[in-house]
């Protein structure tokens, strides 16, 4: 409708609804019930070309570099309700430093993985002790000679069970501030690198979430991503990305449970007529349909000047915290429309509900999105 997506995109988003339909859909409350998604759902992804499309062909890839099929493919799977795969924090958000930082040995040696779903990643940002604030990570990187020594200890870890590949935030130097950070690539089976809990959250149940140690862990300086000293930097550069592929989930999650309610509002009877029939309840759905719209034309321009690489922090700050505050509003707004049924797990929309309440903190929370956004107009 508004012109962003072209055919070949909505071929795509075709391939990818029949994916989720056939393959996650009608299991995915088992893994909802078991806390985690299977290895093996990685795998038909990336038989399907579900995964990591814009990685170069040479190591494995499409080489398609069109952020639009990344946002399809968001779109879909939130869509479909199966928020238990972690492909876009393993696609949009983690891969890209690989392919952007790596050396042509990493990326030979990660990426065909990482494209085929052999290879599932993760990113260790967040600490017990430091969330927001990323300068304020203690998970320390001592150099070794040939190798760093990690010691520390992150939380809330997306793919944190299944992953393979786990980019740690780590300090470098400890006296050198926001300098003094470094990425480091941490694989599985190294000695001293344990997993913790698979974290209880409200929402998510089937996305695998953790926290992770690292107790003298002998990281090869071969895995160091970039240069020392400039993970922060890094992390600033992604970090508009990550914060759109949000905004979009959120517009995704937005419109489903408009079309949640409009449903329920023509179907469910109260009073010997349609709930919908009511001033309230059609003025509440009248609401809802245009505040999605406006939601979508915002996201699809934010898109557009991703495509131009001109999407800049501010821009991703005001995408990330309005469409994420808005799909909690939208969602909270249908519960109540749904009476008791909205409170029933069985109903799409209370699981909707659970699962939205993260978007406002993850990826930063809507405060920080804030405080850049008031930074940039000079107060």
């Amino acid at each position: 409708m508004t012109g962003l997506y072209e055919d070949e995109h909505e071929d795509f988003r075709k391939t990818a609804r029949a994916f989720f339909e056939r393959e996650v859909v009608p299991h995915h409350d088992q893994w909802e019930a078991d806390g985690i998604v299977p290895r093996e759902l990685w795998l038909k992804a990336g038989e399907a070309g579900l995964l990591c499309f814009d990685v170069p062909e040479a190591y494995g890839g499409a080489g398609i570099d069109d952020f639009r099929f990344n946002v399809v493919l968001s779109e879909e799977q939130t869509r479909a309700g199966a928020s238990g795969p972690g492909f876009s924090v393993h696609s949009d958000i983690i891969v890209p430093y690989l392919t952007s930082l790596g050396s042509e040995e990493q990326k030979q040696r990660w990426l065909p993985g990482c494209v085929s779903g052999e290879t599932i990643t993760a990113i260790a940002m967040t600490e017990p002790g430091a969330g927001s604030d990323l300068q304020g990570v203690r998970t320390s990187a001592v150099d070794a000679g040939d190798h760093y020594v990690v010691n520390g200890s992150k939380t809330f870890i997306s793919n944190g069970i299944n992953a393979d590949l786990v980019i740690v935030v780590a300090r470098t130097d400890p006296d050198a501030g926001h300098q003094g950070i470094s990425l480091l690539v941490v694989e599985r089976g190294m000695e001293g690198f344990e997993r913790g809990r698979n974290l209880d959250k409200i929402g998510l149940h089937a996305q695998d979430t953790a926290e992770l140690s690292f107790t003298d862990v002998r990281v090869p300086k071969a895995n160091l991503l970039g240069e020392e000293g400039q993970g922060f930097v890094y992390l600033m550069q992604n970090l508009p990305q990550e914060r759109l592929i949000i905004g979009a989930q959120a517009v995704a999650a937005t419109e489903a449970v408009v079309e949640m309610c409009l449903d329920y509002a023509k179907t469910r009877e109260a009073f010997g007529r349609p709930i919908g029939k009511f001033q309230h309840n059609r003025f509440l759905v009248a609401e809802m349909a245009t505040e999605a719209r406006v939601a979508r034309a915002f996201l699809d321009d934010c898109v557009r000047k991703h495509l131009d690489g001109q999407l800049d922090a501010v821009d991703a700050a005001m995408v990330k915290w309005w469409t994420t505050e808005l799909q909690n509003k939208i969602v909270n707004q249908g519960v109540q429309l749904h009476g008791g049924y909205g409170y029933m797990t069985e109903f799409p929309i209370a699981k909707a509900y659970l699962d939205s309440r993260i978007s406002t903190i993850y990826g930063g929370t809507t405060e920080i999105q804030k405080e850049i956004i008031g930074r940039s107009l000079g107060v």
